[in-house]
């Protein structure tokens, strides 16, 4: 029998979506192929696809709707959506100094995730926190490539 490696479970912020959709960062491309295949399972929930669908929307991206639908259609397609565990079930969480970014913390916890990749300083300044489930590494995407072999360089 042929077993295979561990499919890992990812929480991408809005910064690495962005960079990965609108920006189409060669350097994480290995990151949209790798959901693509299925290597990585993005994960998503109702208050971080709103936050990826409002971001698409800003002037400053000049981005047309139907590009933003396209966008939205194919993250959509990619990622595995969490749904909001019970208050009861849920365990403490490090408090982020961003209260926005607080809502990639909490998809990370609900929905078991192995990493959650960001270039915001005040997540990355939570990946030693004493609250920070074990099971959960917070890292850039550069160094997430570096340490699980995608890095094409």
């Amino acid at each position: 029998m042929i077993s295979q490696a561990p499919r890992l479970r990812i929480v991408f912020d809005t910064n690495v979506l962005l960079s990965l959709w609108v920006f189409a960062d060669s350097r994480y491309a290995p990151l949209r192929g790798l959901m693509e295949t299925g290597s990585l399972i993005a994960l998503c929930n109702q208050d971080c696809l709103a936050e990826f669908e409002r971001v698409l929307n800003y002037p400053e991206f000049e981005l047309t709707i139907e590009s933003q639908r396209v966008m939205l259609s194919e993250y959509g397609d990619l990622v595995s959506m969490i749904a909001k565990p019970a208050p009861k079930l849920e365990f403490p969480l490090p408090r982020c100094r961003d209260e926005d970014d607080q809502k990639f913390l909490e998809l990370a916890r609900d929905g078991a995730a192995d990493y959650l990749l960001t270039g915001d300083k005040a997540l990355l300044a939570l990946a030693r926190h004493k609250k920070l489930p074990k099971h959960i590494s917070i890292l850039t995407p550069d160094a997430f490539l570096c340490r699980s072999g995608f890095s094409p360089t």
